[in-house]
């Protein structure tokens, strides 16, 4: 298996995603397969190969908005990382999708090994939530925001 490369995890050294790549394994999503559901336990996560995945947010009473779009080398999920691990927005499939699936846990025990790779992971995961944070609440003010005008959404 290589290891993964770009993207967010562009920022650790060789050896950091050599040794994270060894938690992995490879796998796919049919289109239209829902990867994990705000609220549910986070205990894996995936940095994409090929093939696109939308994150979304529930909405009571309305369709579930997508707020980002992710592709190759983007990391698919952050939720694992903080306690209490539990999924923050959900995630489906949006065409076939192949990824590096890693178990949560196990890169955790491995953070915590590592000291110096936990940070680098730390900084690395920390900056994909800002990004998610910044590109939901645009998201959410197109969709529930005033309009041009002061006219309601």
């Amino acid at each position: 298996m290589s290891t993964p490369a770009g993207g967010a995890l562009a920022a650790l050294t060789a050896g950091q995603r050599g040794r994270l790549a060894a938690l992995a394994r490879e796998t796919a999503f049919p289109a239209g397969a829902r990867i994990f559901e705000e609220g549910e336990p986070a205990d894996r996560f995936w940095v994409v190969l090929a093939g696109r995945a939308a994150l979304d947010l529930s909405v009571p009473g309305g369709p579930r908005p997508v707020v980002e779009t992710l592709g190759p080398g983007d990391l698919l999920g952050w939720s694992w990382f903080f306690p209490p691990y539990v999924w923050h927005l959900g995630a489906v499939a949006d065409g076939p999708l192949r990824v590096r699936e890693f178990d949560a846990a196990a890169v955790r025990v491995v953070c915590d090994e590592d000291p110096v790779l936990g940070y680098a992971l730390a900084r690395a995961v920390g900056g994909v939530v800002a990004h998610r944070l910044k590109a939901t609440r645009m998201r959410l003010l197109d969709l529930y925001g005033p309009r041009p005008g002061g006219g309601a959404p």
